[in-house]
């Protein structure tokens, strides 16, 4: 998780894996590849390569993903605890915390993955 907050602040940048800009599969690409887990570059194969779980047994660091703009997993976010997600969410927002419980997120959740080293 430590790896995920010291990106918070950072701008979303669609097609980004840097500090300088994000999208939101680019985040979780980087953090986890600095922490030695390979991941899939983009949210329909990260969703499809991770071991499904519950919404019951998230841990802090697992894949949170939601359905948005279009049907199956579009959007992904690392789980952070207490119902909370770092996500690079959008052009004004970039990345931050938003709750998994929050007006829009709760109605678009699409299911939840966990990779492991």
């Amino acid at each position: 998780m430590a790896n995920a907050e010291s990106y918070l602040g950072s701008p979303y940048v669609w097609g980004g894996t840097t500090r300088s800009g994000f999208d939101c599969s680019g985040l979780v690409w980087r953090v986890f590849q600095q922490t030695g887990i390979e991941v899939p570059r983009t949210v329909g194969p990260q969703y499809e390569e991770g071991r499904k779980i519950s919404r019951a047994e998230l841990l802090p660091g697992d894949l949170v993903f939601f359905s948005t703009y279009s049907s199956g997993p579009s959007h992904v976010g690392i789980y952070a605890g207490d119902d909370r997600f770092i996500q690079a969410e959008s052009s004004s927002a970039g990345v931050r915390y938003s709750n998994l419980d929050g007006l829009y997120w709760r109605d678009h959740i699409y299911g939840y993955a966990r990779f492991s080293p």
